[in-house]
């Protein structure tokens, strides 16, 4: 099991910085929130890609990907009923993926639940047909840079849209693309109704990625969320990927959250393996 974190916990911090810290904390992996580098991807040329790449690397770490794709844009939205705004927001995706590609990573978590939502008047119909639209607009070109969208089902409380694991399957399927697979996120399926395990064996041949964080919005180990059957089930279930830690309250500090949901991390799975 790889451990990464969402850098967007050091956004204040400059980059060298952030994946000194994150290194020498025993994190393998960055997973990057672009709005940290820049309004619109489009804005960080090559050079300045290849950069933030060997200086990740010169720590030992490998950025895996991105997430939080569209947060912060504007005029961007998967269900918007306008081709238009469906056409630009494919073509920013083929943007963020040749990003990722040049970052070194392969991964992108498509959550930005504030350009998913349904729009008034939109069926959920119709909210699955100009979302397959858009990704199967852009996913070809990201296959062709070997980087592939995970989906992310968000709670209800987040978006009206995508807010289990089966609804995100069915879109993937709608979809029909192999660079296509499902985002697990441990705050997301406290919703659900099933047991976060049952999920993670039930869905386990089409999860592509893991987000780690509590229902109190903190890191693994800093909530009541028991992780030692959550763990248990990702090795039964003979999961490779990446676990990435993603909080949103950050009011403990950087330092304190990255820390100490490593250390749980370890120490939970020292017990389950």
């Amino acid at each position: 099991m790889k451990f990464a974190i969402c850098q967007e916990l050091f956004e204040n911090w400059d980059w060298e910085r952030q994946c000194r810290f994150i290194a020498e904390t025993g994190y393998q992996g960055i997973e990057v929130a672009p709005f940290t580098l820049a309004p619109r991807i489009t804005e960080v040329s090559r050079d300045r890609r290849a950069e933030l790449r060997k200086q990740a690397e010169d720590q030992g770490l490998r950025i895996i990907g991105l997430h939080w794709l569209l947060a912060k844009t504007t005029g961007l939205h998967l269900t918007s009923p306008d081709p238009a705004v469906r056409l630009e927001t494919a073509r920013y995706l083929v943007e963020l993926g040749q990003a990722c590609a040049d970052l070194g990573g392969t991964l992108m978590v498509f959550g930005s639940p504030g350009q998913r939502n349904l729009p008034n008047g939109t069926s959920r119909e119709e909210g699955l047909d100009r979302a397959a639209e858009v990704f199967r607009l852009s996913l070809p070109a990201l296959a062709e840079r070997g980087v592939e969208i995970c989906l992310e089902p968000l709670t209800p409380k987040e978006t009206n849209f995508i807010n289990t694991c089966a609804e995100g399957i069915e879109l993937i399927d709608r979809v029909g693309q192999p660079n296509f697979s499902l985002h697990q996120d441990v705050k997301a399926m406290l919703s659900e109704a099933d047991p976060i395990p049952e999920l993670i064996a039930r869905h386990a041949s089409r999860v592509g990625h893991f987000h780690v964080n509590d229902s109190n919005l903190l890191g693994p180990g800093m909530g009541p969320t028991d992780f030692v059957p959550i763990f248990r089930a990702l090795l039964e279930t003979k999961y490779a990927g990446w676990v990435s830690v993603e909080p949103f309250d950050y009011s403990p500090g950087a330092e304190k959250i990255a820390r100490d949901s490593l250390r749980y991390m370890r120490e939970t799975l020292a017990r389950v393996a």
